[in-house]
């Protein structure tokens, strides 16, 4: 199996096809996994959006509105459908390997044609269930990687190329809309493009104006629908709420050991053992500066879960690559490519079925019935598992964090039409937020009985 996909043959891509597949089928017949937390909220924000509500003026959530965009559409053609976000999530994840694998070669990363990145890239995949499943990091992903591949090829280009510097700011630029936590490769675009890339300023601007023109085209949506007001108070809230601590860093160590290892004894093999092109000295510091900077999101980002991750992995799919191919023992590196390849998802599978029922990541089921539409102002969301999203309050810290804030005479009348717009049947409240709320407008108040503790039924 190793030297199958060590060979320059791109029939060998049958072979990854091949492998995501049986994957695939080994994940949906042995013991699935429950919805998660994060999973339920995106398909809610789907429902809601698509029943024609506006993200930040109807809806309080941290998604990045392209995200939310995609949802709806994923929500409007296969409805509440998991499948549809794995198969979804599977297919970009395909996309993601082909193209890297592809760049690779095109931009000979490495002395020798293989197709090595696309096996370890799809293994990488499986070190978590979410990694492959459809996820705001994982569509942000998709354009990061094409701008790192713009990247690439300005380490061989000779010549100023005005769409490629364009191209870079505007996947970039992309990958903010659908994920604001990418936010963070701004600075690792304009940092690799002026001390690795050696941009001048007619391409540094280039690539800037492409990066903030699907910033901009959002705006304008917004403003169009009467939003920007509200689009621009809430965003910059989501970096100020506290983490949903879902998975720990230990859990991540401990699975990821094995290919960090592989990474770094790549790198070292790489740069210190082994000669190299400038185009691959280059290579390699746009590589090890996007690992740095996806590193940094981890201090920023508000669901602390392995999806996140996916970040990680077009640069360690790189490292791990320039192990296989500049070790020596041909024993060694089949042992490390099965553990890899093989040992890798089973063990993760494993270890993330054991975590289960413990964990706080996934939506436990409830045999309480609830009304169609209900509002939930807490951090439980089994309730919505039966029933829709009623209201704004969708993720509760950054609504929590919304409802601390000072309101003005204009601001205050601006909540009191969100909860108006659409009133829930039945609210949820176990932390006493919304009986707050009722206490400030007593035009509200009236409207609502209260049933039980933390309970408001709509008179």
């Amino acid at each position: 199996m190793y030297s199958f996909f060590k060979l320059n043959d791109p029939f060998r891509l049958i072979g990854i096809g091949i492998y995501m597949l049986l994957l695939t089928i080994a994940y949906f017949l042995l013991n699935q996994f429950p919805i998660t937390n994060p999973q339920l909220i995106w398909m809610l924000l789907g429902e809601r959006l698509g029943d024609g509500h506006y993200l930040y003026q109807d809806i309080i959530d941290d998604i990045g509105p392209l995200s939310a965009g995609f949802f709806t559409l994923v929500d409007f053609l296969f409805g509440r459908s998991r499948l549809a976000y794995e198969i979804i999530g599977r297919l970009l994840v395909t996309f993601q390997i082909l193209y890297w694998n592809a760049r690779l070669i095109k931009f000979r990363a490495f002395d020798d044609n293989t197709y090595l990145p696309a096996i370890i890239m799809a293994a990488l995949f499986h070190f978590s269930f979410d990694m492959l499943a459809l996820s705001p990091a994982l569509l942000g992903s998709c354009f990061l990687i094409l701008a790192l591949g713009q990247l690439f090829s300005q380490t061989v280009l000779q010549k100023e190329t005005s769409e490629s510097t364009l191209l870079i700011g505007i996947y970039a630029g992309l990958a903010t809309g659908f994920h604001p936590n990418y936010i963070l490769f701004l600075p690792y675009m304009i940092f690799t493009g002026i001390a690795i890339s050696s941009f001048t300023f007619r391409q540094l601007m280039l690539s800037l104006v492409g990066y903030f023109l699907p910033l901009l085209l959002i705006s304008v949506f917004y403003f169009w629908n009467d939003g920007l007001e509200e689009a621009l108070q809430i965003w910059p809230l989501t970096f100020l709420t506290e983490k949903y601590l879902y998975q720990s860093l230990t859990d991540w160590l401990i699975l990821g050991i094995f290919p960090v290892a592989l990474a770094i004894l790549g790198y070292f093999m790489a740069a210190v053992l082994k000669g190299s092109t400038i185009n691959q000295q280059k290579q390699r510091q746009l590589v090890i500066l996007w690992l740095l900077f996806s590193a940094a999101e981890f201090f920023i980002i508000k669901k602390q879960a392995a999806y996140q991750l996916v970040i990680l992995i077009p640069g360690l799919t790189y490292l791990i690559t320039q192990f296989f191919l500049h070790v020596k023992r041909e024993i060694l590196a089949k042992a490390c490519f099965f553990l890899l390849v093989l040992g890798l998802p089973m063990l993760t599978w494993w270890y993330w079925q054991m975590r289960i029922p413990n964990s706080e990541y996934f939506v436990k089921a409830t045999d309480t019935e609830y009304p169609d539409d209900i509002m939930v102002v807490g951090d439980d969301l089994s309730p919505y598992l039966q029933s829709n999203l009623g209201g704004p309050f969708l993720n509760y810290q950054l609504s929590r964090l919304y409802l601390d804030q000072e309101r003005n005479l204009r601001e205050k009348a601006r909540l009191f039409q969100m909860l108006q717009k659409d009133k829930s049947k039945l609210v949820l409240d176990p932390n006493g937020d919304f009986e707050k709320i009722l206490k400030q407008y007593p035009a509200l108040e009236i409207q609502y009985k209260k049933t039980s503790p933390g309970v408001f039924e709509l008179k």
